[in-house]
């Protein structure tokens, strides 16, 4: 990794098409200069292989980047067996845990998880979620979440991010201001909530309250009518400032997937919407050489503001804090029983 002070970089994230960069990708991060970088399973084969990959990335920019993953366990788990310990899903997790031992569960899960994002050289994990569990909840977040009630979330969700900060790992806590009620996936479609803006104040968006002293928050594109009928949160002024004024986020803001069919118009002008909105960072995942090049020069620069939360965001990356390894999945499996494999 690269010493000293990140200097202010072009306000995205970016990914790449696969488990080796290319010559080509290498020449457009020397010359775009993301803020940092997300891996998914495309980019997954080996800890050696990865090792490589988190280097080769940092050696692009020349700097030491943070590079980022979703590592929740349980579906969303870039890092998987064999080579990985698989983890089960937060909710089941949860629900497995006696309560009075949930918090220390969700502790060591965050640890565990964070030992094997740092062996490869990754140092912010896109988790905890502190989305709340609805009935109706899309099934592809439902077991993402850790609980249906706004005091079980901000426990476990807390609990997480000390485990991952322990570990020497960012939390990214997702997806704000609360995914709840969403009856969409946002990865095809975007969802609508058209609950009262009190129920989504003491219900929903609570837990975002409670956990807003966290460094670094991920949006959702989801319209909530109550606040901004025509534009999803994460492209939604009125909803970024509630975000920082009401909810009291005064954190690092990235979006969600620009690629996410919940967004709409061109990559570029999902970037430029979303930064001028509010939010301080884009994310584009996907890796597509034409559309990373849309969302850079859309982007600009990055705003004074955006660099101090930045900043001051990296400036919490730290070594991880000595621990038996053995002993922490031990302790996690008399807690959890069968929780990874």
């Amino acid at each position: 990794m690269y010493p000293g002070a990140d200097p202010v970089t072009g306000p995205f994230i970016l990914g790449c098409l696969g488990p080796v960069l290319s010559p080509a990708e290498r020449a457009f991060f020397a010359d775009a200069d993301p803020w940092g970088f997300i891996l998914f399973g495309r980019n997954v084969d080996s800890p050696d292989q990865l090792r490589r990959l988190t280097g080769d990335l940092r050696a692009a920019v020349g700097r030491d980047a943070p590079v980022l993953v979703d590592q929740e366990g349980g579906r969303v788990q870039r890092l998987r067996a064999p080579h990985w310990r698989e983890f089960m899903p937060p909710l089941d997790q949860m629900e497995r845990v006696a309560p009075e031992a949930r918090a220390r569960a969700m502790w060591l899960r965050g640890r565990l998880i964070a030992d094997d994002l740092r062996a490869v050289g990754i140092d912010v994990n896109c988790a905890p979620s502190a989305d709340i569990a609805e009935a109706e909840t899309h099934p592809f977040l439902r077991n993402r979440c850790h609980g249906s009630d706004v005091e079980t979330v901000v426990l476990a969700a807390r609990a997480m991010a000390a485990g991952l900060t322990a570990g020497g790992v960012l939390p990214v806590m997702k997806h704000m201001p609360g995914h709840g009620r969403a009856r969409l996936d946002t990865h095809r479609e975007l969802p609508r909530v058209d609950a009262p803006l009190a129920d989504l104040m003491a219900h929903d968006f609570a837990p975002f309250r409670a956990l807003a002293d966290l460094p670094v928050a991920m949006t959702a594109h989801i319209v909530f009518s109550a606040i901004d009928p025509g534009a999803p949160a994460t492209q939604s002024g009125a909803m970024i400032r509630m975000i920082r004024d009401e909810i009291g986020f005064g954190g690092l803001l990235i979006s969600d997937d620009l690629s996410m069919q919940a967004l709409s118009g061109s990559h570029a002008e999902r970037a430029a919407a979303t930064l001028a909105a509010g939010c301080d960072l884009v994310l584009h995942c996907n890796g597509d050489p034409a559309e990373m090049r849309a969302v850079a020069t859309a982007a600009g620069a990055m705003s004074a503001g955006a660099a101090r939360r930045a900043g001051a965001a990296l400036a919490l990356r730290k070594d991880p804090e000595p621990a038996d390894m053995a002993a922490l999945w031990a302790e996690l499996d008399g807690l959890a029983g069968q929780s990874h494999v």
